[in-house]
């Protein structure tokens, strides 16, 4: 397995946030981004996850509410990437996917555009 600190793994998902064009990220709303280790149990190969309510999906109802959590697990990324370059390509990948959740694009769409 590829060795990392949770520092340098954090930082490559600030850079790759960062690389984010900023007409997107000025559109995001309410949401944090976090790094993890390790994904539960039951999904011990998944590499980012979104949590929350996408835009689309948001109406009137939606006010008050704790904000929306993407992960990014630094374990199994690890574990399929055989060099530093391979981290921070799977990692912008990951970050992107799952920010394209939270503006509400799924996964059949994202396979097809390359972010799988």
């Amino acid at each position: 397995m590829l060795e990392m600190t949770r520092e340098e793994f954090e930082e490559l998902v600030a850079e790759a946030l960062d690389r984010i064009p900023p007409e997107l990220t000025r559109l995001m709303d309410n949401v944090a981004v976090f790094v993890e280790d390790e994904p539960p149990a039951d999904a011990p190969e998944l590499l980012g996850l979104y949590e929350g309510t996408p835009l689309t999906e948001r109406g009137e109802w939606y006010a008050g509410v704790l904000p929306d959590r993407i992960t990014v697990y630094r374990g199994p990324t690890l574990r399929m990437c055989a060099s530093r370059e391979d981290v921070i390509a799977e990692t912008e990948v990951t970050v992107v996917h799952e920010i394209a959740h939270h503006f509400g694009i799924d996964d059949d769409r994202l396979h097809a555009l390359g972010y799988g």
